[in-house]
C-alpha cells in the first residue's frame, strides 16, 4: 500500500483500500452467474437503504433482485456472509469514487497553494477556499448519493456488533481519513493525520445531520462557516 500511495498520493490511497477488499461468498465461474451474484448484492443494499440492516434476509433479497431463493443460499451461506460482502462492494464502490474525487481536487488544490504568496492574506483566502470546497463535497453528499450515506450508517451501526463488518468500516474511514491526511500535507501541516480526524469528523457529523433532518437542520452557511473557522485555525498553524 505505501507503493501506492508515494506514487499516486490520495488517489493511490483510495485505490490501496479497493485492492485490500476481500469477498466472502463463494465466487461465480462465469459472467452470467457473476451477474446474478451482483444482482442479489445491489438487491441487498436497497433493502439496507430502505429497511435497515435486519431488513436482509434470504427470501427478502431473493424477491428484490428477482431470481431463485436458492441462488441466495448458492453465493452466500449464510446472512452475515451476505451482509459482509454487500458492505465489501460498497467500500470497493466508494473507494472508486474517491479516488476520482482525490485526483480532480488534489491537482486543484496544489494549484491554490503555489498561487499563494504565503502572505496573510493569501492564507486566509486559502483557508475560505477550501472551506468552501469542502462545504460544496458534503452538501453534493447530501444531495447525490444520500442512499449510498444511509447506507453507510446503517453499517456503521451494525459493525458495533459484526467484528467483520467492522474490518470494512474501519478499511471504508480510511479512505476519507488517509486521502485528507494527504490533503494537509500538500498544506504543509506539522500534523496532517491529526488535522484530517478532526476535519473527517466534522464532515462525518454535518452528514449525519444532513441525513437526520428535522426542525432545524444545519444549513450550507452554517456548514461553511464552521470549516471557515477550522481552516483558518490550522493555516494560522502552518
Amino acid at each position: 500500500m505505501n507503493r501506492v500511495m508515494a506514487q499516486e498520493g490520495a488517489a493511490g490511497i483510495a485505490a490501496a483500500v479497493a485492492e485490500s477488499v476481500q469477498y466472502q461468498g463463494r465466487k461465480a465461474s462465469r459472467r452470467g452467474s457473476e451477474q446474478r451474484r451482483q444482482d442479489i448484492l445491489d438487491a441487498a443494499m436497497r433493502i439496507v437503504v430502505r429497511d435497515g440492516v435486519r431488513g436482509v434476509r434470504h427470501r427478502a433479497v431473493a424477491a428484490e433482485a428477482g431470481v431463485p431463493l436458492s441462488a441466495t443460499t448458492y453465493y452466500f451461506k449464510d446472512i452475515d456472509d451476505l451482509l459482509t460482502d454487500t458492505f465489501a462492494q460498497y467500500v470497493e464502490r466508494s473507494a472508486a469514487f474517491m479516488g476520482k474525487l482525490w485526483v480532480r481536487n488534489e491537482g486543484l488544490l496544489r494549484e491554490m497553494v503555489a498561487y499563494g504568496d504565503g502572505s496573510p492574506q493569501s492564507r486566509s483566502q486559502l483557508a475560505d477556499d477550501i472551506a468552501r470546497l469542502t462545504a460544496d463535497y458534503v452538501l453534493r453528499q447530501l444531495t447525490n448519493r444520500r442512499e449510498h450515506l444511509m447506507a453507510e450508517q446503517a453499517f456503521r451501526q451494525e459493525a458495533l456488533l459484526n467484528p467483520r463488518l467492522a474490518e470494512l468500516v474501519r478499511s471504508h474511514q480510511q479512505i476519507l481519513l488517509q486521502g485528507t491526511g494527504q490533503f494537509f500535507q500538500v498544506l504543509g501541516s506539522r500534523e496532517p493525520q491529526q488535522d484530517a480526524k478532526v476535519l473527517t469528523a466534522i464532515i462525518s457529523r454535518m452528514e449525519y445531520q444532513g441525513l437526520l433532518g428535522g426542525p432545524e437542520p444545519l444549513t450550507g452557511e452554517e456548514m461553511l462557516e464552521i470549516l471557515k473557522r477550522y481552516m483558518h485555525l490550522v493555516l494560522a498553524s502552518v
